[in-house]
């Protein structure tokens, strides 16, 4: 099944970024020239993606005046507001209406990923509910890990541990490898 709508997560404030966000949320910090949130944008337009809900917050009106309703990229972009920073899980919540019973990819909006795999997860098998895309190599500390079996299949997903957490994972080392959130998902 061919996905064809997107939620973009970029409302937090990249506190870790310090002075790069202090005028602008972190998805709009210019690299090569562009915003990387525009980066997004365009591979999951030349992906077949052809609306996006962009779940904005800190510094929302830098997103909204720069991307406006989407027309000049070629797709179209609405808006939600994230009014409390309380969890990438429950921002989700604030694209119920927005992709209804149909399936969806979710991005996070600071994270650059290579075109290629905005291709890969538009096909979402039909026996599949779900896609995590995960990369090797990243410390897992840093932000969020997968935790897969020998299958590839989901076993537990942390994100951002707390000092000394990481210690209690040690029960998962055991029976799953942990790999690090890429930021890109597909769901059925």
């Amino acid at each position: 099944m061919k996905i064809n709508q997107a939620v973009i997560l970029a409302a937090g404030r990249g506190t870790r970024m310090r002075e790069l966000t202090a005028e602008v949320p972190k998805p709009m910090i210019v690299v090569r020239g562009k915003p990387v949130l525009q980066y997004i944008i365009e591979g999951l337009r030349d992906a077949g993606i052809h609306k996006v809900l962009i779940v904005i917050g800190y510094h929302a009106d830098a997103v909204r005046n720069f991307f406006g309703d989407g027309s000049r990229w070629s797709i179209g972009i609405q808006y939600a507001t994230q009014t409390v920073q309380d969890g990438t899980g429950r921002v989700v919540d604030l694209a119920r209406d927005f992709v209804g019973d149909s399936p969806f990819i979710l991005s996070y909006g600071d994270i650059l990923v290579d075109p290629a795999n905005y291709k890969r997860v538009v096909d979402l098998p039909e026996d599949v509910e779900a896609i995590i895309t995960v990369t090797r190599g990243e410390d897992v500390s840093k932000g969020g890990a997968v935790f897969v079996n020998e299958r590839m299949e989901l076993v537990d997903l942390r994100e951002k541990p707390r000092p000394g957490e990481m210690e209690r994972w040690s029960e998962l080392f055991e029976r799953a490898v942990p790999f690090y959130n890429a930021g890109l998902y597909a769901f059925r």
